[in-house]
């Protein structure tokens, strides 16, 4: 009777032991948690997003991503990948009104196609810049422009920069001409600098950075800024787009 009470006691204590430091291992587990939960909150939202894709006339649009205007993260990333640029304004309004303006990162994608275009057709482009582009930003943007894709008939300039859209499209390096991987794709994420909300009007700039091997520094900032009378994200300055690039090695095979 005695060898049986001391074997449960024995069990009874063993029982005790290891319950008790399989609770301080899960306390020490959520302690660690909570120390760091600003760091488990940022990292939960990196995953790109739900990928999500729009067709128009045989030309194909991906967007995803974790890129919002109302909360900044800043491990928000996005992504927008296109087999073609818009061949004209009717497509990159449809575009834009139904499926990539509605984000901030798919406006600041369509910053660079409508700089191509512009560089295609200085009327059309004109249209789109007006389009996506806040007022205030449209005078700075175009005046750059004429500069850098002047006319044909103009000449040669190492200031002229045809190439200029094709330096943040991902593949694209001065060595190999620009060349970018096909289909396309515009990768971006936050910026350091967090939203601000405009004094002025209802609305919110948001800071992204589009990367790029076109500069040494390999991100490019972009403000976009969406009011409440707005329903689309419209790009509020973007002139690290047009800054000078590095000059292209060989000779610049153009975009679909």
């Amino acid at each position: 009777m005695k060898t049986t009470s001391t074997r449960l006691f024995v069990a009874t204590a063993l029982l005790t032991s290891i319950s008790f430091t399989a609770n301080a291992q899960l306390n020490n587990i959520l302690r660690n948690v909570m120390q760091n939960s600003g760091q488990e909150i940022t990292n939960a939202i990196t995953p790109k997003g739900k990928k999500n894709t729009y067709t128009y006339e045989g030309h194909t649009y991906t967007m995803r991503g974790t890129l919002n205007m109302k909360s900044y993260h800043a491990n928000a990333t996005g992504e927008v990948t296109f087999t073609h640029v818009p061949s004209n304004y009717e497509e990159f309004k449809n575009v834009y009104e139904n499926f990539l303006g509605q984000t901030p990162h798919g406006t600041a994608a369509m910053m660079t196609m409508a700089m191509e275009i512009y560089g295609r057709n200085r009327e059309e482009g004109l249209q789109c810049i007006q389009l996506i582009c806040y007022p205030s930003n449209v005078n700075s943007v175009v005046s750059i422009l004429k500069e850098k894709m002047p006319l044909p008939e103009a000449g040669a300039d190492s200031y002229h920069q045809r190439y200029l859209p094709a330096a943040v499209l991902k593949g694209a390096t001065p060595q190999n001409g620009y060349t970018p991987t096909h289909p396309y794709t515009i990768n971006m994420k936050a910026s350091a600098n967090k939203h601000q909300d405009m004094q002025l009007y209802d609305g919110r700039v948001m800071y992204i950075y589009v990367m790029g091997k076109g500069w040494d520094t390999e991100q490019r900032t972009v403000e976009i800024v969406q009011t409440s009378t707005d329903s689309y994200c419209k790009v509020f300055n973007c002139p690290s787009l047009y800054t000078q690039c590095k000059n292209i090695r060989g000779t610049w095979p153009g975009l679909k």
